[in-house]
């Protein structure tokens, strides 16, 4: 049977399918058949509208998905490896256990998407809105988030070692138990983000907004926090061995049984702190006590 795909802006047929699905299958699955077979015959999908569309294990290997709608699609284990989804629509859409690794979403909207366990190592996400997403337990190994939006998303157990967050905004993020080793994050925006038990060792933190932060149990041995601002900040416990502070506000901060044990604290701010210090700390601090 012969199945429409319109255009998201237009609303004009951008191409026909011949579908071998029946007349009583939900409008989803026969789009998800007119998409799989636009894809194997390199059909031109930019700025279609596949919104709800039913991808399950859709094989999209280097698909060009450039400004498509995909909104509420469940793509649930669809291999996307390589994709180009640039300014594409993935609004609320379901992609558990997806694989997305080296795919392009720059400028993508995956706001309150679902994740979970998604394959995103190398993914571009420049630019990206995951605000309120789900990314528990997602690998975004070596990914580029700069610039990206996860405003209250979910990255409890996520990996994101050695990714760019260069200007993120992760306010109010949840990243439990993350994996941050080792990952760039100048001027990013972490503002009352949830980093218990986060492992940022290494991490580049430089001007980072961490303010409110609740980074219980979290271990920054090595982290590079120049300039950071940690005021009221949950330091309960954490481990900044080596770590440098220079200039870091750490004023109200709750910094009891933190291991500062050879951090740099120069210049840093700690009016108000809460905690007993007593480590050996490398190039004695310009303490601010109210």
């Amino acid at each position: 049977m012969g199945f429409d795909v319109l255009n998201r802006f237009s609303g004009e047929v951008q191409f026909v399918a011949d579908i071998d699905c029946g007349e009583s299958e939900a409008i989803a699955v026969k789009l998800g058949r007119a998409v799989e077979l636009a894809v194997r015959n390199g059909a031109n999908l930019t700025g279609a509208d596949l919104s709800d569309a039913y991808l399950v294990e859709a094989d999209m290997v280097y698909a060009n998905f450039t400004g498509v709608d995909l909104a509420r699609a469940n793509l649930a284990r669809a291999n996307m490896t390589g994709a180009n989804l640039t300014g594409a629509d993935l609004s609320d859409a379901y992609l558990a256990e997806a694989d997305m690794v080296y795919a392009n979403l720059t400028s993508a909207d995956l706001s309150d998407a679902y994740l979970v366990e998604a394959d995103m190592v190398y993914a571009n996400l420049t630019g990206v809105d995951l605000a309120r997403a789900n990314l528990t337990s997602v690998d975004l190994e070596r990914a580029n988030l700069a610039r990206a939006n996860f405003t209250g998303a979910n990255l409890a157990g996520a990996n994101l070692t050695g990714v760019d967050l260069v200007d993120a905004n992760l306010a109010g993020a949840n990243l439990t138990g993350a994996n941050l080793a080792g990952v760039e994050q100048v001027s990013a925006n972490l503002t009352a983000a949830y980093l218990v038990d986060a492992n940022l060792t290494g991490a580049y933190l430089v001007d980072a907004n961490l303010t409110g932060a609740n980074l219980t149990g979290a271990n920054l041995t090595g982290a590079n926090l120049t300039g950071a601002n940690l005021t009221g900040a949950n330091l309960n416990g954490a481990y900044l061995v080596d770590a440098n502070l220079t200039g870091v506000d750490l004023a109200r901060a709750n910094l009891a049984g933190t291991n500062l044990t050879g951090a740099n604290l120069t210049g840093a701010n700690l009016t108000g702190a809460n905690g007993e210090l007593g480590v050996e700390i490398k190039f004695k601090p310009q303490v601010f006590v109210s």
